[in-house]
């Protein structure tokens, strides 16, 4: 396993996962509720930046590697689904929006590890629709997770589910746009099997 900043980066943000998760199990006289979402939001951007920075470093360093390339995805994941499991439980997020966007994101894990395993794995390389709908939820869930009015007229419950059900749009939109372009293989790999 390669050892360099960027996936340093990568391990951080999936150590900042249980954060986001866990200041919500302080008891309310330790972190009031107010504070518990602050420390939430802040901690969950932190963890967003270091998805955006640890890909930019990786790229203008030429420390790109495999291991970078699995792990990445699998802590923006991680991420995604931690943040929604904890919206969902305070009725924050809509649970059929949330299950559709980590749903999406399995069902597309497994076909891309599927099209990497025939070596058709550029076929689903990550699109600009897919960027659109991973920024849409990056904007949405802090939004979600501080759940007050920010600077006297941001709702931000109002803007925060307005952009989740955009971002569930975007990933259905996206899975719908993967599914396509690997449909030709699907079907080729499956007439082989007849």
């Amino acid at each position: 396993m390669p050892f360099n900043i960027p996936i340093l980066l990568t391990w951080l943000r999936v150590a900042l996962i249980p954060l986001v998760v866990g200041v919500y199990y302080l008891p309310t006289t330790m972190l009031p509720v107010a504070d518990q979402n602050l420390a939430a939001t802040l901690v969950f951007i932190v963890a967003a930046v270091t998805d955006w920075f640890d890909g930019f470093l990786a790229r203008r360093w030429n420390q790109t590697s495999a291991f970078g390339a699995f792990l990445d995805p699998v802590a923006d994941k991680l991420m995604v689904a931690g943040a929604l499991l904890v919206l969902v439980q305070l009725d924050r997020a809509n649970a059929v929006l949330s299950f559709v966007i980590i749903g999406r994101e399995i069902a597309i894990s497994a076909l891309r590890e599927w099209m990497a395993q025939i070596g058709a794995s550029k076929s689903v390389a990550v699109s600009s629709l897919g960027k659109i709908k991973t920024t849409a939820q990056m904007m949405a869930i802090p939004l979600l997770l501080f759940h007050d009015v920010l600077w006297g007229a941001i709702d931000t419950q109002f803007w925060g589910s307005r952009l989740l059900e955009v971002a569930a749009v975007l990933t259905v939109w996206s899975m719908f746009y993967y599914l396509r372009l690997a449909w030709p293989l699907i079907k080729e790999k499956a007439g082989t099997l007849n």
